[in-house]
């Protein structure tokens, strides 16, 4: 039996509630589960203690009996110290897009320039000053 470790959605529409549940991978989302190992509602504050609440000893049990995290509950883990921190790579994610970056770029130009414009006086007022002292 392929088991996860995954959110079944409870709560009533547009207020969503989730428990933590150790399921067969081929039932429904919200269907028949083995064992209930938390809850999390994305409804609290990020920095409420009741976010959050799993039983970390029996997540890794059935961790250690072949039952993989999905990704959203893994990450809950790692929140909570329970399983390492693994590597995420998505590079393109951060990427600002190419009107964001023409406007980077223009606003680079103009910085550039005043730069310039305010670099060139002040070198010519020097070579002013050596003019009048002779």
């Amino acid at each position: 039996m392929a088991m996860k470790i995954r959110l079944a959605r409870g709560g009533s529409k547009k207020r969503p509630f989730y428990r933590i549940v150790a399921a067969d991978s081929r039932m429904p989302r919200d269907g028949r589960f083995i064992e209930k190992l938390g809850t999390y509602n994305p409804l609290l504050p990020k920095d409420s203690e009741d976010r959050v609440k799993m039983d970390v000893e029996k997540i890794q049990e059935w961790i250690s009996k072949g039952a993989q995290p999905t990704d959203r509950v893994a990450r809950m883990l790692e929140a909570a110290g329970a399983m390492p921190k693994k590597e995420r790579n998505n590079p393109n994610k951060g990427a600002p897009g190419k009107k964001a970056q023409e406007r980077v770029q223009e606003k680079a130009d103009k910085a550039a320039a005043a730069a310039e414009a305010a670099n060139a006086p002040a070198e010519e007022a020097p070579a002013e000053e050596a003019a009048a002292e002779e």
